[in-house]
């Protein structure tokens, strides 16, 4: 009889399915509906996280391009700059900066100067201080020579043919209680317009007198020196300063500056005279000596310094940016390989609502 009843129950069943099938369908659309439902905070869950992290790296690349292109940035102003401290060193090197100092000093090496009076003869020659010049009591009559002086005889040094008289006289020392040579010269007639009298400053006259060959010492003078002239009824009133070179090789150059002022002499003789009254006054200016002398500014340890330091930039800058190109692949395939697999599981969760639904 069981057997009865399980055949009833078929055909129990299956009446009731021909009666209801829509309930059937309904309920089977419901489950896949249910289904459904549950897998799609999953898939919604996989979609999101990709793209967060997407950003945030596309971020970190973009910064790492601006950081990039930044250091290739320095690295570029750092190779201007080792270009430019070269040239600017090369061009210092060849053209040196002139520097002056002064020395200070209570006396000088007395100077020696040179006359070359031609028919005018030395009348007197005295030494003062202070800038005292006691009035001439007879002009254009011998007076006293008090100032050491030598005539010396030489060769023209220009021509090798004329000779040359020249009388040399030690001029002032003293610059603090401002020692002055004052020398009067008379000439009696020239054929000439203008008379006047050259001379010549040189550095020391000790030098002159203890050399042994002093008519080679004034030639080897007149070929260093300049030359002035001082012109008749006037008194000229010369200022020295003393101005020493140092050259290249080591070796010291001497010259002479001088400030000239002229005052006009006034001959109060009684009986016009047809001669020519010289006067001339040598003293120092000041107690400074001048002393130039050529100087590189360029300093090789300054500049050698300026590269160590541009080129440890340019290896820092270096090293910095292929850090960041090793980051930025290591980025990139850890980017990739996320990408793969969360494709990878989007893929198989679709297998899974596939057959969850099959």
């Amino acid at each position: 009889m069981p057997c009865r009843k399980s055949r009833c129950c078929l055909s129990e069943d299956v009446e009731r399915a021909s009666e209801h099938p829509t309930d059937e369908r309904e309920g089977e659309m419901e489950v896949h509906e249910d289904a459904s439902s549950i897998i799609l905070p999953d898939s919604e869950l996989g979609t999101t996280a990709p793209s967060l992290r997407f950003s945030k790296t596309c971020l970190k690349n973009v910064f790492s391009v601006i950081l990039l292109f930044i250091y290739l940035l320095l690295m570029a102003v750092a190779v201007f700059l080792v270009y430019q401290t070269i040239s600017d060193f090369r061009e210092k090197l060849k053209h040196p900066v002139m520097s002056v100092s002064y020395k200070e000093v209570s006396l000088y090496d007395a100077p020696g100067i040179a006359f070359y009076p031609g028919k005018a003869r030395l009348l007197s020659c005295k030494h003062h201080y202070y800038d005292h010049i006691p009035p001439l009591i007879n002009p254009g009559q011998p007076g006293d020579i008090e100032c050491t002086t030598q005539r010396i005889n030489y060769t023209d040094p220009f021509t090798n043919q004329s000779m040359k008289h020249a009388l040399v006289v030690q001029g002032p020392r003293d610059v603090k209680k401002k020692e002055l040579v004052f020398l009067q010269f008379h000439l009696n007639g020239t054929d000439q317009d203008f008379s006047a009298i050259d001379y010549l400053l040189f550095s020391s006259f000790e030098e002159f007198i203890n050399s042994p060959e002093r008519a080679e010492f004034m030639k080897d003078c007149e070929s260093s020196y300049s030359s002035w002239k001082f012109s008749g009824g006037f008194r000229t009133w010369v200022k020295m300063s003393l101005v020493k070179t140092k050259e290249e090789d080591g070796s010291e150059t001497v010259e002479f500056k001088q400030e000239t002022s002229v005052v006009n002499y006034i001959d109060q003789r009684t009986k016009p005279r047809s001669d020519q009254l010289f006067f001339v006054v040598f003293e120092w200016k000041d107690p400074f000596i001048q002393t130039v002398q050529d100087i590189v500014t360029a300093n090789p340890w300054n500049m050698i310094a300026l590269l160590c330091g541009i080129f440890l930039a340019l290896f820092k800058a270096a090293d910095f940016a292929k850090l960041s190109v090793k980051w930025m692949i290591k980025i990139r395939k850890r980017h990739l390989k996320r990408s793969h697999q969360t494709s990878h599981s989007w893929r198989s969760s679709l297998g899974l609502q596939k057959g969850a639904s099959l």
